[in-house]
């Protein structure tokens, strides 16, 4: 919720840098898919990004991941091939994860539950958990998404 307290706009760097500030050097993950992880360089001080965080790369198999000039230097030698080489240091490498895709979107997950449906294994128990505790899907009046 940091960032819904955060007054004007919330950019990345600034949620990381609070984070870090809390978290001294224990080690922190920025997951992006790869079409944001190939757009950074539009981010605001997407540079430092790199300092404050590790970054997992989540891709589909098969499909190319190809950044940019500015990019590709700004990474160069920070590639790792394994999750447990983030532990070694707090911010700073890159990994990149292949994933299957799923086709599930948060706008279909809410639909269900405000039509009084279980997502079940449409997101992790402790989610599920948490979405039924909360009630914060459930319709408040028929009419749509709660």
């Amino acid at each position: 919720d940091c960032e819904l307290r955060r007054g004007g706009p919330s950019y990345t760097v600034d949620t990381l840098g609070g984070l870090r500030a809390q978290h001294g050097s224990r080690p922190l993950c920025l997951v992006l898919g790869a079409d944001a992880f190939l757009g950074l360089p539009g981010w605001h001080r997407w540079a430092e990004i790199l300092e404050l965080a590790h970054l997992v790369v989540v891709r589909r198999p098969g499909s190319r991941l190809a950044p940019g000039a500015e990019l590709a230097a700004a990474v160069a030698g920070r590639y790792c091939s394994s999750a447990a080489e983030l532990a070694s240091g707090p911010a700073g490498r890159v990994l990149v994860q292949e994933v299957t895709q799923l086709e599930i979107s948060a706008s279909a997950i809410r639909r269900l539950v405000a039509g009084g449906r279980d997502p079940r294994y449409l997101v992790p128990d402790a989610v599920r958990r948490l979405i039924a505790e909360s009630g914060c899907y459930r319709a408040s009046d028929g009419q749509g998404e709660g």
